[in-house]
């Protein structure tokens, strides 16, 4: 299925994903298993996960019916991560950024300026900085699939405006996800970065409680946050993934061939859903632009050297560890 900016925003005030009715297989499923997520129905992810759930359907017979709960349905971000470690949702999907509250090392993918291009991030995440962030997931209690979805690099908005050097961000009051790693970021440059879960983030805006906030292209179109902000800076200031996780046990019910064919569907959907989200962050300007979003191209520079400067790079090399960070630099070149 060809995902285009058209459909993206004609979709983007969708509130629950259609499932197919009176599914031949839905009466005799042996597992059913829910997966919540966070983001807006028509985004990538929910496409996906649709064509997922319905490819693991067929293949095992109906044995297997995932249903899905796009848009915040279950609750905030920290409340489906409770629910997926306590087994009230089966799977779910979320960043590693927010993911660390729970598992430190996930936050690793999400340092600031790290990673220059797209090549870079999937050596690293599909590479030994990956298996080294799951194999920190496995000793929470959850399982984490072999490959990252993608959410973009990073771009920020503002309702005041523009971002073009590092001492634009002084004393903004910036949304970020619930993480350390984003707070301390932008405290780095100055900002005054405040921590509200994705799903209060366009009233937040609406109503001035912050007056920017920083997401890639697909989520600012799907989630219309260019109808509460005028300004959009590309900095491309961190990259961010989904991990698709499931709970431990939930995962560990389902025999050895389903879970096979469950992890083979999730997995290829994930690389589907890298596709349709590289292709829209790269076309998706245009329609911003014409709904009255107005960008601008900082210089990068500066902003690297500021965080290298504030002692950020080794504050988190310390954090994360010699060995994390020797990963990490594997891929991105030296950092600190």
């Amino acid at each position: 299925m060809q995902i285009t900016r058209r459909t993206l925003l004609a979709g983007a005030g969708a509130t629950a994903l259609t499932l197919p009715m009176g599914n031949a297989f839905a009466q005799k499923a042996e597992f059913t298993y829910k997966y919540a997520n966070n983001l807006p129905v028509m985004h990538p992810m929910n496409i996906r996960a649709k064509e997922m759930a319905d490819a693991i359907r067929v293949e095992t017979k109906g044995r297997v019916d995932i249903q899905i709960f796009p848009n915040s349905q279950l609750g905030s971000d920290t409340d489906m991560l409770s629910q997926v470690r306590s087994g009230g949702v089966e799977f779910f999907t979320l960043s590693g950024l927010i993911l660390s509250t729970l598992v430190p090392a996930a936050a690793i993918t999400g340092i600031g300026f790290a990673f220059p291009d797209y090549a870079t991030v999937w050596k690293a995440l599909d590479g030994d900085l990956g298996a080294h962030v799951r194999a920190q997931i496995a000793k929470s209690g959850l399982v984490a699939m072999d490959k990252i979805w993608d959410n973009g690099f990073r771009q920020i908005t503002s309702s005041t405006k523009p971002i073009v050097t590092g001492d634009d961000l002084k004393g903004m009051k910036i949304r970020v996800p619930p993480s350390p790693l984003w707070t301390s970021m932008f405290k780095a440059f100055d900002a005054a970065p405040t921590s509200i879960n994705f799903s209060e983030v366009y009233s937040a805006l609406q109503t001035k409680v912050v007056e920017g906030q920083e997401n890639p292209l697909a989520i600012i179109a799907t989630a219309k946050l260019y109808e509460v902000q005028k300004y959009c800076s590309l900095t491309n200031h961190m990259w961010d993934g989904f991990w698709f996780l499931a709970n431990k046990k939930a995962w560990e019910r389902l025999p050895e061939d389903l879970r096979t064919i469950v992890a083979k569907h999730i997995n290829a959907a994930g690389m589907n859903e890298r596709v349709d989200v590289a292709a829209l962050n790269a076309t998706v300007q245009k329609d911003l632009t014409s709904k009255g979003l107005v960008f601008n191209q900082p210089k990068t520079d500066s902003f690297r050297e500021r965080l290298r400067k504030s002692g950020f790079y080794a504050e988190w090399k310390a954090k994360f560890g010699d060995e994390a960070w020797a990963l990490l630099e594997r891929s991105t070149g030296k950092l600190g």
